[in-house]
C-alpha cells in the first residue's frame, strides 16, 4: 500500500505536463537586439528622473537646491543576459549622468541664486527581472530587484562666492549623490513593472481569428531559462467560438527546439493545425458549393452524360435545370508533419444535384472522396499562413454509380479540385493567424524546417516601432479588446461559409 504513491508519481508527473501546441525560443542573439532597444528605453526613463529638493544649513551657510534636471547620459557599458532561476539580468557599468539644478545660497548677508552643473560618474546599476505567467496565462515581469550606486559626483561653481561654494560643496554633492542614487531604482522599477508589462499586454493570449474560431495562446507554465535561451510553452489550441470551454486533447509530439543560431524560433506541433481544422469542422463551415455557371462547362457536360439515364427519367421541366456541386468535409481533417513535408488528409462527400427554379433540389449522386493536400507553411509579418495544394485524390464509392463510371470521373474531378476548389480554399485562408509577439516587433529572414511531428520557423527580429512609441500608444488610448465585436455563429451547413 505504501508503494502505491511512488508508483503513481511518474503518471502524475506526465499528466501535469501538458505538451505545448506552440513553442517559442528566444536566443542570446535575439536578446542582444532587445538590449539595444531596451537601452534607449532606459535612457529615456533615467532622463525623466525626479529628484527631491535639497536644503540645509552649515553654520551661517544656508543652501537650497531645486529643479534638478538630467541633461545628458552616457551608458558606455551595458549587458543584458539570461540568468537561470532569475531569468533576465541587466547591468549598466561606469555610466555618467550630467545634471543641472538651481541654487539658492545665503552666507551671512550675501544672497546668491543661479544654476549649477554637476556630473555623477562611475554609475553602476544592476537589475534582475523575474518572468512568470500570470493568472490568464500571459507573460509578465513578476518581480524586479535593483541596486544602484554612484562612485563620484562633481559640481562646478562660479561667481564671487566660488571659493566659499567649493569649501562647502561636500555637503551639497554628498546630498545630491544620495538623492540621485535613491531615484534610479524606483524609476527603473516603474519602467519594468508598469510600462514594460503594458507592452506585454499587447501579446495576444485568447484571440478571435474570425467569426467562427479563436486561438488560445496562454502560457502553460513559467518560462524555462538557460544561459543561452528562454523557452515559452504556449497552449496553441484553436477553439470553436460557440463552445469556447471545450478542450481538444493534445496527443501530438511535443516540439523540441535545439537550434540557437537565429534570434527566435517558433515551433508548431500537429496539434496546432489539427485543432484549427477541428474547430472549423465543429462550426460546420468546411463546405464549398458550386452552382450553375460556377460549375466548369466541360465537367457539367460530362456529368450530364454520366447521369443521363437518371435525368432522362425526370420530369422534362427539370431536365435542363442548373447543376449544383456541394463538397462537404465529413470528418475533421488531420495534419501529418514529416521531415519531407507537411500533408493534410481530408475525407469528404461530393453531392451532385439538379436545382430547378422554385422546386426542391434533386440529388443525382453522393460520392465519398479522400484527398491528401500538401501544405506549405510560411510567415508573413507576424501572420502564420498555409498554402495548400492537391497531392492525391480518390473517389472511393458512390451510392448511384457503378465503379467503371466512377473511375471515369476521377480525372475530371481531380481537375475540379486543383483548378477550382483549391484556389477558393487558399483565398479564404490567406489571412493566416497572428504569432504571439508584442506589438512593434516583427520577424525577418524566416526559414521553415520540418521535423517528425512538428515544424520550426527560425527568424531574426526587427523593431518596426520603438518600445516608447508602443507604450505611449496604449497609455493614451483605452485598451481595445483583441476579440472582434462580431458574435460567434452557430454551426452551419451552408457550404458558402468555408
Amino acid at each position: 500500500v505504501h508503494l502505491l504513491p511512488l508508483l503513481l508519481l511518474p503518471w502524475l508527473a506526465a499528466a501535469s505536463h501538458s505538451p505545448p501546441g506552440c513553442k517559442i525560443r528566444i536566443t542570446s542573439k535575439g536578446l542582444d537586439l532587445v538590449k539595444h532597444e531596451g537601452l534607449r528605453f532606459v535612457e529615456q526613463e533615467l532622463e525623466n528622473i525626479t529628484v527631491s529638493d535639497l536644503h540645509g544649513k552649515e553654520g551661517q551657510f544656508h543652501y537650497n537646491i531645486s529643479q534638478v534636471k538630467v541633461m545628458d547620459l552616457q551608458l558606455p557599458f551595458s549587458n543584458l543576459h539570461f540568468q537561470p532561476q532569475q531569468h533576465l539580468a541587466f547591468n549598466i557599468n561606469n555610466a555618467s549622468i550630467s545634471l543641472r539644478f538651481r541654487r539658492q545660497l545665503l552666507y551671512w548677508f550675501f544672497y546668491d541664486i543661479g544654476s549649477i552643473n554637476a556630473s555623477a560618474d562611475g554609475v553602476h546599476i544592476h537589475t534582475v527581472l523575474q518572468l512568470a505567467k500570470d493568472e490568464v496565462g500571459r507573460l509578465k515581469i513578476s518581480n524586479m530587484s535593483c541596486n544602484a550606486s554612484i562612485a563620484r559626483m562633481h559640481a562646478g561653481f562660479s561667481g564671487t562666492l566660488r571659493k566659499v561654494y567649493e569649501f562647502l560643496s561636500t555637503f551639497i554633492v554628498t546630498g545630491m549623490r544620495f538623492l540621485l542614487s535613491q531615484q534610479i531604482c524606483p524609476s527603473l522599477e516603474h519602467a519594468s513593472l508598469v510600462l514594460l508589462n503594458s507592452l506585454l499586454d499587447t501579446v495576444p493570449v485568447r484571440n478571435y481569428v474570425d467569426e467562427h474560431i479563436g486561438i488560445d495562446y496562454s502560457l502553460l507554465r513559467d518560462p524555462a531559462v538557460s544561459p543561452e535561451t528562454l523557452d515559452l510553452d504556449f497552449k496553441g489550441m484553436f477553439f470553436y467560438r460557440a463552445r469556447e470551454d471545450q478542450e481538444l486533447e493534445n496527443h501530438a509530439v511535443e516540439p523540441v527546439i535545439k537550434e540557437t543560431e537565429r534570434m527566435v524560433y517558433v515551433a508548431f506541433s500537429e496539434y496546432f493545425f489539427d485543432s484549427a481544422m477541428h474547430a472549423y469542422f465543429q462550426a460546420g463551415v468546411l463546405a464549398i458549393e458550386l452552382e450553375g455557371e460556377k460549375v466548369p462547362k466541360d465537367l457539367e457536360v460530362l456529368l450530364r452524360a454520366t447521369f443521363f439515364g437518371t435525368i432522362f427519367m425526370l420530369n422534362p421541366a427539370v431536365v435542363d435545370a442548373p447543376l449544383r456541386l456541394v463538397l462537404q468535409v465529413s470528418a475533421p481533417p488531420r495534419c501529418v508533419i514529416k521531415p519531407s513535408g507537411t500533408s493534410i488528409s481530408v475525407s469528404a462527400f461530393l453531392n451532385i444535384s439538379l436545382v430547378p427554379a422554385d422546386r426542391p433540389a434533386i440529388q443525382l449522386s453522393s460520392m465519398a472522396m479522400v484527398s491528401a493536400l500538401s501544405a506549405k507553411v510560411y510567415l508573413q509579418g507576424k501572420a502564420l499562413r498555409v498554402q495548400l495544394d492537391l497531392r492525391r485524390y480518390a473517389a472511393l464509392h458512390s451510392f448511384s454509380l457503378p465503379f467503371p463510371q466512377l473511375f471515369s470521373l476521377q480525372a475530371p474531378l481531380k481537375t475540379l479540385l486543383q483548378l477550382t476548389i483549391m484556389p477558393i480554399i487558399n483565398e479564404r485562408t490567406k489571412k493566416g493567424v497572428q504569432i504571439p509577439l508584442p506589438e512593434g516587433m516583427d520577424f525577418t529572414r524566416e526559414v521553415v524546417t520540418n521535423h517528425a511531428g512538428f515544424l520550426t520557423v527560425g527568424a531574426d527580429l526587427h523593431f518596426s516601432k520603438g518600445l516608447r512609441e508602443v507604450i505611449e500608444k496604449y497609455r493614451s488610448t483605452p485598451a481595445v479588446p483583441a476579440e472582434p465585436t462580431v458574435q460567434p455563429t452557430a454551426a452551419s451547413t451552408d457550404p458558402h461559409q468555408l
